[in-house]
């Protein structure tokens, strides 16, 4: 059972591996339906929203910096979906269901991992890593 479970498994990869990753424009798009109001245009926390939240919103441009010089796939990946976070009522930031829905793609989540990751997801990462300072 756990070779034929290893197996789909492997199959379920191979077959996200084919799709062409997307690129910062697409996540851009994402970017602008579901982030810009609170992270403002630019991403520095800043959107019309941000003096109404009890929390200010994260400088989204500084990850890397605040990451020892490293973009925090993971840590990122994890905020977004919801699986790392504190209690709800604690974080003004919704979950966003729609960007886990949809085809799969790679993304490399370290160490030479690959991670199936819904593509709109995936957009919006590399949307996230290409506006870093």
């Amino acid at each position: 059972m756990r070779y034929i479970l290893t197996g789909l498994a492997a199959v379920a990869v191979a077959g996200c591996m084919e799709a062409e990753m997307p690129d910062a424009g697409e996540g851009r798009a994402a970017y602008d339906a579901n982030c810009a109001m609170c992270h403002g245009a630019g991403g520095k926390g800043d959107g019309a929203l941000a003096q109404d939240l009890s929390v200010a919103p994260v400088d989204l441009t500084r990850l890397t910096r605040d990451n020892g010089g490293a973009f925090p796939v993971n840590r990122v990946l994890s905020y977004i979906d919801g699986y790392k976070r504190k209690a709800p009522e604690a974080v003004e930031m919704p979950e966003f269901g729609l960007l886990l829905e949809g085809p799969s793609v790679p993304v490399a989540t370290g160490e030479g991992v690959f991670t199936p990751t819904p593509r709109p997801l995936a957009a919006l990462l590399a949307y996230l890593e290409s506006i870093q300072e």
